[in-house]
Parts: C-alpha cells; sequence; structure tokens
C-alpha cells in the first residue's frame, strides 16, 4: 500500500489535501476538495498514471464542500462515495447544502466552491461507525468523529489515520486550530472524538489541511488546548455583552496572532485564511455558545 498526498492548490498550494492510495486492485481516494479544485486534482492523478475512472472508491470525511465538493465528478465516472450516513441524504440533495453554504459566503460560493451537483443514492455507501471496508488488500476502519460536524467520519488504515477537520489544521509550522465553523460546533462532543483518536494510538495523522503529521500526542494535545483556549476567548466577550461583529472583527485579529507568535511569515496566514477562515471561527463557537452553554 502507498499512500499519495496530493495538494489540489486552493488558490495557493498547501491548503487542501486529497489523498490517493494504492492498492493491489487499483486506488481510491481520500477527500476530494471542491469543484474549482478538480482540474488540479485530475492533473495529479495523470501524473501518478490514474485518470478519474479509474477511481472506483473515495472517502469523505464529511461533506463540507472544501472536502466532498468534487465526489459528484468521480461518482458519475462511476466511483462509491463513502459518507457519513446524516451526510448521504445531503448528497443525494444538496439543496439545503447549497443554501447554508450561500449564507455564509455569499457572491464568494462560486468563485470558491464551483458547481455543486447530486450524487445519486445508487452511488453512495452510507457507513456506520465502526464498520470496515476492504478494497484491494487495504482495510478502511470508518469511526464516526462528531464535534466538527455531526456527519464527519476519520479512517484509519493499519495506525495511520485521516482526520478531516476533526483532528484540525496545522500548516507547516504554523500552530494546529480546530476549524468551528457553523452550524454543528458541539466542543464536549469534539473533545470524545479527540478522545477517541487518542485511545488508538495512532502512529501518524493526515490532515486535509494539510499533510502528514507523526508526533501525535503533542498535536492532538495542542489541537484540544486550542480549541478550549478559542471557546473560552469568545464566551469571555459574549458574558461582556459584546456584539456578534465586533466579536468577529476582534477574533480576526486574535487569529493572526496566534500565526504571528509561531511564525511570522504572511505567506502562512494566507494558507490559513483558506484552509480555516478566521471570520467562520467566530460565528461557529458563538452559536456554540448560545445553544449549549446559554448563562454559564
Amino acid at each position: 500500500m502507498d499512500i499519495h498526498t496530493i495538494d489540489i492548490n486552493f488558490f495557493k498550494p498547501g491548503s487542501i489535501a486529497s489523498f490517493l492510495i494504492e492498492t493491489r486492485d487499483g486506488p481510491f481516494l481520500i477527500e476530494t476538495g471542491p469543484d474549482t479544485t478538480f482540474k488540479n486534482l485530475t492533473a495529479s492523478l495523470n501524473r501518478l498514471g490514474y485518470a478519474v475512472k479509474d477511481i472506483k472508491n473515495v472517502f469523505v470525511s464529511h461533506i463540507h464542500l472544501d472536502h466532498a465538493g468534487a465526489a459528484w465528478h468521480f461518482a458519475e465516472a462511476g466511483a462509491t462515495i463513502h459518507v457519513h450516513g446524516n451526510g448521504a441524504r445531503h448528497m443525494a440533495d444538496p439543496s439545503k447544502l447549497i443554501a447554508s453554504a450561500k449564507q455564509i459566503y455569499k457572491e464568494d460560493m462560486d468563485r470558491l466552491w464551483g458547481q455543486i451537483r447530486p450524487v445519486p443514492a445508487d452511488r453512495t455507501h452510507a457507513t456506520t461507525d465502526g464498520e470496515t471496508v476492504n478494497i484491494g488488500g487495504v482495510s478502511v476502519q470508518v469511526m464516526e468523529t462528531p464535534g466538527h460536524a455531526s456527519h464527519h467520519n476519520v479512517y484509519r488504515i493499519d495506525n495511520v489515520m485521516f482526520t478531516g477537520d476533526i483532528g484540525g489544521v496545522r500548516i507547516k509550522s504554523g500552530p494546529v486550530f480546530a476549524p468551528t465553523p457553523p452550524p454543528d460546533i458541539n466542543v464536549e462532543v469534539w473533545r470524545e472524538s479527540i478522545k477517541k483518536i487518542r485511545q488508538l494510538k495512532p502512529s501518524t495523522l493526515y490532515l486535509t489541511h494539510f499533510g502528514m503529521f507523526n508526533d501525535v500526542t503533542e498535536h492532538l494535545e495542542r489541537l484540544e488546548d486550542m480549541l478550549l483556549q478559542w471557546t473560552d476567548w469568545i464566551g469571555s466577550r459574549l458574558k461582556q455583552g459584546k456584539q456578534d461583529e465586533i466579536i468577529i472583527k476582534e477574533f480576526e485579529v486574535y487569529f493572526k496572532g496566534l500565526i504571528q507568535q509561531i511564525n511570522g511569515d504572511e505567506g502562512l496566514f494566507e494558507r490559513y485564511e483558506l484552509a480555516d477562515p478566521a471570520y467562520m471561527n467566530a460565528p461557529g463557537l458563538i452559536r456554540y455558545w448560545r445553544k449549549f452553554r446559554a448563562g454559564k
């Protein structure tokens, strides 16, 4: 088994990855990225000796557009799309997904994500927690890991885990961030998912944002610490009675400062903004506070 990390070059290199796994029965893919980078992904597959039609199985960690927006291309070419059961119905009918995304991205929707088409129900496999999918001698274990989204999976192969967004965002020498966009953020549930990963003691994490990391224990500690730090930061400002718009603007400054403390490279900040936009993190945690911790 060979694992290839593919940089799909979402406006800049090093912000979104797709992973090609080669088996004795051909390759499969974990994460597709959005439609806007499908040409880049196709070109990378070609360089590795494959065409889109050669990909018969695609696993997506969840249905957010930066992870699964191009899945319909592979379904139309004959692939089975493996996705959490809560997400499968929204891939078959993406109208609610599109409407929700448009509320966030507004006029940037098409520029960022391109086309979004349905994935027919007969081209999806709604996964269940703990099941194993065997492809060409490679066993892919499904791990349900909510907290970032109710439809989130981590995929385990041997002692390696592909963590989607639940495993955080980490780009080069930058910090480990917990992407917290609306509407599904639940901090307590997220911590349980981190615990679930930690208990299995993987040797390697493959992050969609971005790449392979072997310092698993330290990485997960940094992720959980940052999740709690952000949660407390938002909560303190809500308790002060600050308006959402003010909190979001202040969070953008705070977000950039965290990156500059570790690496002052402006280009690194730009990659984080593509992978994990600051203006989305604050609203997700504001919603979490009002839904789960009102009055605390």
